[in-house]
């Protein structure tokens, strides 16, 4: 449980935020018709992953402060009117962007996705950003995006704890993510383009690199954590019925940072993580399904014991 642990971090979040659009497929590959009717299938909102991690946040009771760029339309104004009701401060979303992001997610009845992101003109702008906006965080989740390669080495400066996660990676040396990678205290990625033998990725990355903690997601396998010359794996955890895996490597990146920034121990937010990530994949869309730590907390003593007695340890 959560007695001793320490007041609730402020955590910076910048990155993307986009609108979401979900339709439900019957199946993959998709066959061509010229009109379906997936009645309650298609559903639109604000997402992104700066989006998601802040929305996801706020459900457990964090305190966020956003980065992130729009267009001037009416895309933008609909993502602050709902990060308003969130209780999330809109002040340093600069509308400079031609047009807001936006992305198309298809998804079947067992859970895969299929994900078309337009990130518009996002990439070749720059965010006009100075070590000040780092004043007073704990923590700075930095997506993988390019208008955070300054403030990456702006937290470095300030000697402040660095998230990021890089999502599908295949090659340690990725010259995308390198950057990224050199720059975080805390790594997460999933397996989807990692092969059979994760573990010697994983040591591999950790040793490139030498981040404080490296995560898996590793999907219905569970996750797996590298800390203190350990691989410790996690067992998946269903709390309920799968509806949609978009956003579940989101939720567990953000939970997990959430708990860790209060002072949990590398495992103890692992677990909970899970769980944030299992209740989130119970429902549709990018930026829905997160739930309160008192859900949390009651799903740990379901669950918690058992996931703790399958953790498997290995060497570095």
């Amino acid at each position: 449980m959560l007695e001793g642990v320490g007041l609730l971090a402020r955590i910076l979040v910048s990155g993307l935020v986009n609108v979401e659009t979900t339709c439900k497929v019957r199946q993959f590959p998709v066959e061509y018709y010229p009109i379906d009717y997936p009645f309650f299938g298609v559903q639109s909102g604000p997402s992104g992953v700066a989006y998601n991690i802040a929305k996801a946040l706020r459900s457990l009771g964090g305190e966020v402060q956003l980065l992130s760029m729009t267009g001037d339309d009416f895309q933008a104004a609909y993502i602050r009117q709902q990060l308003h009701e969130l209780g999330v401060d809109t002040a340093a979303i600069r509308a400079v962007l031609r047009q807001t992001p936006s992305s198309v997610v298809l998804y079947d009845d067992t859970g895969r996705r299929q994900v078309y992101c337009d990130l518009k003109d996002i990439q070749e702008t720059a965010y006009p950003v100075s070590g000040a906006v780092l004043e007073g965080a704990d923590l700075a989740v930095l997506c993988n995006i390019n208008f955070n390669r300054p403030l990456l080495r702006f937290a470095k400066e300030a000697g402040k704890k660095i998230a990021t996660d890089v999502h599908v990676l295949a090659n340690i040396h990725d010259g995308y993510n390198k950057e990224f990678m050199e720059h975080a205290d805390i790594l997460f990625l999933s397996d989807e383009a990692v092969g059979e033998d994760y573990r010697g990725f994983l040591r591999a990355l950790y040793q490139t690199y030498g981040n404080e903690i490296v995560v898996l997601g590793r999907g219905s396998k569970g996750a797996a954590l590298c800390h203190q010359g350990q691989i410790l794996e996690l067992p998946a955890v269903q709390v309920g019925p799968v509806v949609n895996t978009v956003g579940a490597g989101d939720a567990l990146f953000t939970a997990f940072n959430h708990y860790y920034a209060k002072g949990l121990e590398p495992v103890a937010a692992l677990v909970r993580a899970e769980l944030f990530a299992s209740n989130k994949i119970c429902v549709s869309g990018g930026a829905q399904g997160f739930v309160s730590e008192k859900k949390i907390e009651e799903d740990y003593l379901r669950f918690g014991d058992g996931i703790l007695d399958q953790i498997q340890v290995f060497p570095l």
